[in-house]
């Protein structure tokens, strides 16, 4: 699928960040049953989600986030350090974001 044609289906923009449309039935519109189904190409937001720099650095966020995200708080324990590894990457893919 063409760059443009792919934006126009699945991707808004807003004034400071460009984000991919959410069906209504569904948290994105590439989540399938066995998981991402566009996995060899996510986006970064997708692959470093949960560990964004406003949920890793607030722990309010951080609790706020685990009521609807079902990975928080399973599978095997990530050091800070890491998370704010993966945070970071965040900050330079989208540095608009987190001036």
């Amino acid at each position: 699928m063409p760059a443009r044609a792919f934006e126009k289906k699945y991707v808004y923009r807003t004034r400071h960040q460009i984000r991919f449309r959410k069906p209504p039935e569904k948290q994105c519109p590439f989540l399938e049953g066995h998981g991402c189904s566009i996995h060899p190409a996510k986006p970064t937001q997708c692959r470093t989600f949960p560990f964004w720099p406003e949920l890793v650095e607030s722990k309010r966020e951080w609790n706020r986030t685990g009521k609807y995200c079902p990975g928080i708080g399973k599978g095997p324990l990530i050091q800070i350090g890491t998370a704010m590894e993966i945070a970071e990457e965040q900050r330079i893919a989208y540095p608009d974001m987190y001036k």
